[in-house]
């Protein structure tokens, strides 16, 4: 049996801890949502207000050059690149993911003319099968095919331009085995996009070492950039000067404020850029990655194992009785920093915890999902977490009609 002794003694020889001290997390409250929303860092409170006092308030215009407004999207995308196992010229920041999979969705059959399909998965991210789906109105050559995960190897044929998945996937947490799905596709011929927004900042992601050919990524989960951070595009450095977005905005243009009619993509993956870079979410993003820079991966994907660890043990210790069925691999290499947990009364469930303040999310139809965000998160929340959580089962407070209610965002 765990007890909260032992979880206090996990944390006094975590490597991590003090890492808790740089960000603002609310008395009385465990959060769990970090895969959702990443917590505040305090650094970026003291530099959001330079970058409206000073920069927008004093400097105004000027700050595109002396503050390097203009030079934001590709030194993030440079600060983000390690985190992803790529080279710095590799990533730039820009849009949302789901702008970002639209562009690269795009250019990728555009590089495979021939070729006609693009393959996922039943229940990949719905924005990732929305905006696919959404390319094969914009090219009406071009087909959605959507195999089971077990098949998809299977799947890829002569006529698949490119594969699209979700490398650690929203609900589950489970992951694919990224090294073994590209080198299927190159060996077919065919292309591969990763979704990174569950993996960047939680696991170790090597995407040059796997042969990766295009990624996106999320900047407002574990990188912890704020509410709609901007999001992240990776394209690999041989495939950039012959890959075009569809989307030729302005700053994509080689040469922007030479204003000229015609439309000259820039060099390397700043062709990727479309309009203006939003440069207050751009500062309150970079703050979050800056927390990243003494912190080596290994050390963050081996506290979210003990994470999960005390977790899934405690809910068989605690709530054994109560249907709780969990649907995460129980293997690190084959999962990512979150634990999902399947239950028919998730959604009250999840409601009565947030009253108690522990705060994690529920996925319809029926999945209580925590984040386990290591820069911030003790062992003893998990167990405290736990402990909550069985006293709700227990009591079955969660049945009582106030938390039934749904709420626009869940």
């Amino acid at each position: 049996m765990s007890t909260l002794e032992d979880a206090r003694t996990l944390d006094a020889a975590d490597p991590l801890a003090s890492v808790r001290d740089q960000f603002t997390l609310p008395e009385g409250v465990i959060y769990l949502d970090g895969n959702s929303l990443g917590a505040l860092p305090t650094s970026t409170i003291a530099a959001q207000q330079d970058a409206v006092e000073r920069q927008w308030g004093a400097d105004l215009i000027r700050s595109w050059n002396s503050n390097d407004w203009i030079g934001a999207p590709q030194r993030i995308g440079a600060k983000i690149a390690p985190l992803i196992g790529a080279q710095p010229h590799e990533v730039i920041v820009t849009d949302s993911v789901s702008v970002n999979l639209f562009k690269l969705i795009v250019a990728a059959t555009r590089l495979r003319p021939d070729r006609t399909h693009i393959l996922t998965e039943p229940g990949n991210f719905p924005t990732d099968l929305y905006t696919a789906d959404g390319v094969s109105d914009v090219l009406p050559n071009h087909q959605l095919h959507v195999e089971q995960a077990g098949d998809l190897i299977d799947a890829i044929g002569p006529e698949t331009a490119l594969i699209m998945l979700t490398h650690v996937h929203y609900k589950s947490g489970a992951r694919h085995e990224m090294g073994r799905i590209t080198d299927a596709a190159h060996e077919a011929g065919a292309l591969v996009l990763w979704d990174l927004s569950h993996s960047v900042g939680a696991i170790p992601v090597d995407l040059n070492d796997c042969g990766a050919d295009l990624a996106v990524g999320c900047g407002y989960k574990y990188l912890n950039g704020g509410p709609g951070a901007p999001a992240f595009l990776f394209v690999r450095e041989d495939l950039q000067e012959t890959i075009r977005s569809p989307l030729s905005g302005w700053m994509g243009h080689a040469a922007p404020f030479e204003f000229r009619d015609d439309y000259e993509p820039a060099p390397g993956i700043s062709r990727f850029l479309c309009g203006t870079p939003p440069v207050l979410s751009l500062l309150a993003l970079e703050s979050g990655i800056d927390l990243f820079a003494e912190i080596e991966m290994e050390a963050i994907a081996a506290k979210s194992a003990s994470l999960f660890d005390l977790f899934a043990t405690r809910i068989e210790e605690r709530c054994g009785a109560h249907g709780l069925e969990l649907i995460t691999p129980r293997d690190p290499d084959h999962r990512g920093s979150h634990i999902s947990y399947r239950h028919p009364d998730g959604w009250p469930i999840s409601q009565a915890l947030i009253e108690r303040g522990v705060i994690g999310d529920f996925r319809a139809p029926d999945i209580l999902r925590f984040g386990l965000t290591p820069l911030y998160l003790r062992h003893e929340d998990i167990w405290q977490a736990v402990e909550i959580l069985g006293e709700i089962l227990d009591s079955g407070i969660w049945r009582e009609p106030r938390f039934a209610e749904k709420a626009a965002v869940t």
